[in-house]
């Protein structure tokens, strides 16, 4: 029962932007200009980095700073006090709804779900793992490998980590195989950087990752779709996805669900104008996500709540 299929990336992205966490993207542009700065997932790194930041600054009269990790890091960032942005962008719209949205003291009242994503196996197809998986071999076969050197994000840090442990157990049902997901949790390797965890498979020091497909195509890499009952791809699958959840270090229980993107523009922001600007360029703009490989469909963006009127296309 091996339903994968690999996919390279489009076209090569401009080499000039890639940064690493904590890294500021883009310039201010020219003196005293305003920027939009953003405080975002790590898996939209290069897209944001390399094409959305660089376009919008180019196509209106805002700056673009950018800043990179984990989505439950960032949500950590903000309620702390460490960081305030004007845009705040998750992998996961739950937790960014959970974060900022309730409590006693919200941030934001609103959010929009700008883009979807999968997840599934990143791999260098030089390497061992990646010749096995070019084979067509199984993948959780090949990854249940101790000796694979196969990485996967942490759990407590973004949602990514937390889908991967969760993918694991929807892969144990699917494929009918007990104690895999088990296997894979003792067999992969966790990198505690979301936007760095690419970087050895790409050189060939790791031969594979759990990863969203979108990148891979940032880091021109092979990847293994796997079955939309596993891959958190498809809403029709949400309430088979929340089947399954984690417990995060902090105690809070996260369920399984469809990988959605959203964004919102923090109450009291420094530049809340460039904060709009910036969202509202970014949902004018699909094509930067889609050639990024990420989804818009249709039924994007999705409003939540009492989004201002310049936002929504």
């Amino acid at each position: 029962m091996n339903e994968t299929r690999r996919v390279t990336r489009r076209a090569v992205l401009a080499t000039g932007g890639a940064l690493g966490v904590g890294a500021l993207a883009g310039c201010i542009g020219a003196s005293g200009r305003a920027a939009a700065s953003v405080l975002s997932a790590g898996s939209l790194l290069v897209v944001f980095a390399e094409d959305v930041g660089p376009a919008f600054e180019r196509d209106t009269d805002y700056g673009f700073r950018g800043e990179f990790h984990g989505s439950k890091t960032v949500m950590r960032m903000v309620e702390d006090g460490q960081k305030h942005p004007d845009v705040v962008v998750s992998a996961d719209v739950g937790l960014l709804r959970d974060a900022l949205e309730s409590g006693s003291a919200p941030r934001s009242d609103w959010d929009v779900v700008f883009a979807a994503n999968e997840v599934g196996v990143t791999y260098n197809p030089e390497t061992a793992v990646g010749t096995r998986l070019e084979a067509g071999e199984p993948w959780y076969e090949v990854l249940r490998d101790p000796d694979a050197e196969v990485a996967r994000s942490d759990p407590d840090l973004d949602p990514l980590g937390y889908r991967t442990v969760q993918l694991f157990e929807l892969a144990e049902q699917y494929y009918e195989e007990p104690g895999l997901a088990a296997d894979l949790q003792d067999a992969l390797r966790v990198d505690p950087e979301e936007s760095h965890l690419l970087a050895a498979v790409e050189t060939g020091d790791r031969a594979a990752a759990i990863a969203y497909e979108n990148m891979a195509v940032d880091h021109d890499l092979s990847f293994v779709h796997l079955p939309p009952e596993c891959n958190f791809s498809d809403p029709q699958y949400a309430d088979h996805y929340a089947s399954v959840a984690y417990e995060m270090d902090d105690g809070t229980t996260v369920r399984g669900s469809p990988v959605l993107y959203a964004a919102t523009v923090l109450d009291g922001a420094d530049n809340p104008d460039a904060g709009e600007a910036f969202l509202g360029y970014l949902l004018d703009n699909p094509d930067l996500l889609e050639s990024g490989g990420l989804v818009v469909s249709d039924s994007l963006p999705m409003g939540n709540g009492d989004v201002p009127s310049g936002v929504m296309p």
